[in-house]
């Protein structure tokens, strides 16, 4: 697919490029909010900050797309991350915690955009094989789970003043994105759906929108809790910092290696048995973590993360393509990303406060109760009638 698409050949490398630097962040910022928080329980504020600034660009970005294409809005995304990572570098260097705050929520803009690389794969491919396309389009990650936590390590000492460089490399590989992202054609696309409000209550009211958003939206939510919380939790049990980054790294390979079955298993077998396998796996990681703290528990528990994760995605975004008409993608697109950063923020900000509180077992066992919801949500669209996408 990726020698015979170019779109998909260029989302993919824009795709790892877009995880390089939430490597960095994902890696570091916890890290850095805990040294410039004035409490500890706000050290994952500046990752909610960036999950809120995706949740703000969310649905306006999906919007602007629909009516002056792809590339425009995708390389306004990459020009928050260019901003973004400078406004982080200047927080950091001046030991601002507002400031640094500010730059990732500029950089939850690069963010949102990033989200949509899977969307506009569907757009170039048939429908038999919108799985896959997404599912390579998420694959682009695996580069950044190979290259990343080096990166990070890397540049979080390059310069004099610590992390001031790791920051300054997510502008960099931004602006390579912006760079790339010309050369995407824009498409066409359906005039939007009018009627604002109605048609997004309209969306709502079906059942298979509700139940493909609630497969993104918990899986997603549930990773980025988990994930945020992993290196304090690393922390407070004495291990290193190149033992995170380590931990990181499966994480993300966990998340990126398995698109390039769960895109496949997606179009052959359908998005709902894709989706229940990805529950399943969530279910998996929160027993091995909660079966020791070991170097070893906290890599096992994230590389079955990132793949419940990752089949959740896939299967979410399939389902969610065949619940809405051409009209209406900008509105259906944009409201699942909405849900996504909604629980995504949620959970950043809840991160740091659950590990200094309630702790990292307390932390893994809100996965069976959630994963239950996204089943009930899944069994009451079954018998719905999919709309002509």
């Amino acid at each position: 697919m990726l020698l015979r698409h170019p779109s998909i050949r260029l989302l993919f490398v824009a795709q790892a490029l877009y995880w390089s630097c939430s490597m960095i962040g994902v890696t570091l910022t916890a890290l850095v909010g805990m040294q410039l928080a004035p409490l500890n329980g706000l050290a994952t504020l500046p990752l909610a900050l960036l999950v809120l600034g995706n949740l703000l660009a969310a649905q306006p970005l999906s919007l602007f797309m629909q009516r002056r294409g792809r590339r425009a809005g995708l390389r306004r995304g990459a020009l928050a991350g260019i901003g973004g990572g400078l406004v982080c570098a200047l927080g950091v260097a001046a030991a601002s915690f507002p400031l640094f705050g500010l730059g990732c929520l500029l950089i939850g803009g690069y963010q949102a955009s990033a989200m949509y690389y899977r969307f506009a794969a569907l757009e170039s491919v048939a429908e038999t094989q919108r799985g896959r396309a997404a599912a390579w389009v998420v694959g682009g990650g695996v580069c950044a789970a190979l290259v990343g936590p080096d990166l990070a390590l890397w540049a979080k000492d390059v310069l004099p003043l610590p992390f001031v460089g790791a920051y300054l490399a997510i502008a960099v590989l931004a602006a390579a994105a912006w760079a790339l992202l010309g050369r995407l054609p824009d498409g066409t696309a359906p005039a939007p759906a009018g009627g604002g409000w109605r048609t997004l209550a309209a969306l709502l009211a079906r059942p298979a929108v509700r139940g493909a958003m609630a497969i993104t939206a918990i899986g997603h939510g549930l990773m980025i809790l988990v994930m945020n919380a992993t290196p304090l939790a690393m922390n407070a049990c004495g291990l290193p910092l190149h033992t995170s980054a380590d931990v990181m790294r499966g994480h993300m390979l966990g998340m990126f290696l398995p698109a390039f079955v769960a895109g496949p298993l997606a179009d052959r077998l359908g998005g709902r048995r894709v989706a229940l396998l990805g529950s399943v796996v969530l279910l998996a990681s929160a027993a091995i973590a909660l079966g020791g703290s070991t170097a070893t528990h906290f890599l096992l528990s994230s590389v079955c993360l990132g793949l419940g994760w990752n089949l959740m995605l896939v299967a979410g975004t399939t389902l969610l393509a065949r619940a809405h008409r051409p009209e209406e993608r900008g509105h259906a697109q944009g409201l699942m990303e909405l849900g996504n950063g909604l629980v995504a923020a949620c959970a950043s900000f809840a991160a740091g406060a659950l590990i200094g509180g309630a702790g990292w077992n307390a932390i893994n066992l809100l996965i069976p109760p959630l994963v239950l919801l996204a089943w009930l949500m899944l069994a009451a669209a079954r018998r719905e009638t999919p709309a002509a996408a």
